[in-house]
């Protein structure tokens, strides 16, 4: 059996450019209304991924996304780099699900690409911060976790020695397989595309681009396998709908608020408390802080 490693990415928007329309009504992001980027993280994730297939001489990388259509552009990207094939989780009904309807989603991806050695995904995804997603998935699959990774020390086809990046040093941790590893974002930045890979993988497409494309490059396809980005849907997936999209996630945002920060002026206090907490009081109304 080879050696299977799967990365978890994410399609997200821009939020250096949030705006009044950046939010629907129903309090989820209106991804329409903003760029769409790989989310930095998970580039650092991939990185990592690839280091340990160039470490192990049967090693295949596997990218996973939930998302729709357009997010098989990150598996594009990412094959590019490096990685072997992707597959693309992608289904209106999965539509507007928080970290727990998302981690079920993948866990049951992930359950049906078994057997594996290694799950990656970065830290967190910049259109949410939460950094749950990866831990969730991991309790889901009831497999062990190594958070805030840096570096992968040592690995083998038996376990993977992993430096991680605490508040307050660095912790060095052992683990068997399989294991789900979120890394942080001091581990090295993800390589830059290959001109060899980026020219085999340039017609990688789901059916639904195939579909949607003005040439017909069905042919090509069946020609060469490694062109085929899968398409799982919630009836691939065999999953249970209410834990899915707005009626599975409990999670509820109630609003957004693009803060900008400008230093304008300073101000002289004096050790008081009363100066202290009026300094405090306009830091907080500000929402410099808070």
């Amino acid at each position: 059996m080879s050696f299977r490693i799967v990365v978890l990415a994410k399609q997200v928007p821009d939020t250096r450019n949030v705006g009044k329309d950046a939010m629907k009504a129903d309090g989820t992001v209106n991804r329409a209304a903003l760029p769409a980027i790989f989310n930095p993280e998970d580039l650092h994730a991939l990185e990592m991924a690839l280091e340990v297939k160039d470490r192990i001489q049967d090693a295949e990388v596997i990218v996973l996304s939930m998302g729709p259509s357009r997010a098989a552009e990150i598996i594009r990207e990412a094959m590019y780099r490096g990685a072997d094939k992707g597959y693309l989780i992608t289904d209106r009904k999965f539509a507007g699900s928080d970290t727990l309807a998302t981690s079920y989603a993948i866990s049951l991806a992930v359950t049906k690409m078994a057997p594996f050695h290694m799950l990656f995904a970065g830290r967190q995804a910049i259109d949410g911060d939460t950094a749950q997603v990866g831990p969730q998935t991991a309790e889901k699959l009831n497999i062990p976790q190594i958070t805030y990774a840096e570096e992968v020390l040592a690995v083998d086809h038996d376990s993977v020695t992993i430096k991680r990046r605490l508040e307050r040093g660095i912790e060095i941790v052992k683990s068997p397989f399989p294991v789900c590893v979120t890394v942080h974002s001091s581990a090295p930045v993800c390589r830059p595309r290959h001109a060899k890979l980026l020219m085999k993988f340039k017609h990688a497409r789901t059916i639904t681009e195939l579909q949607e494309e003005t040439r017909d490059y069905t042919s090509l396809h069946n020609e060469r396998i490694y062109l085929k980005i899968a398409e799982w849907s919630v009836d691939d997936l065999q999953a249970n709908t209410e834990l899915l999209g707005l009626s599975g996630s409990p999670t509820k945002v109630k609003k957004i608020e693009n803060v900008v920060l400008q230093h304008k002026d300073s101000t002289v206090l004096s050790a008081s408390d009363h100066e202290i907490e009026m300094m405090m009081k306009a830091l907080i109304s500000s929402h410099v802080i808070g």
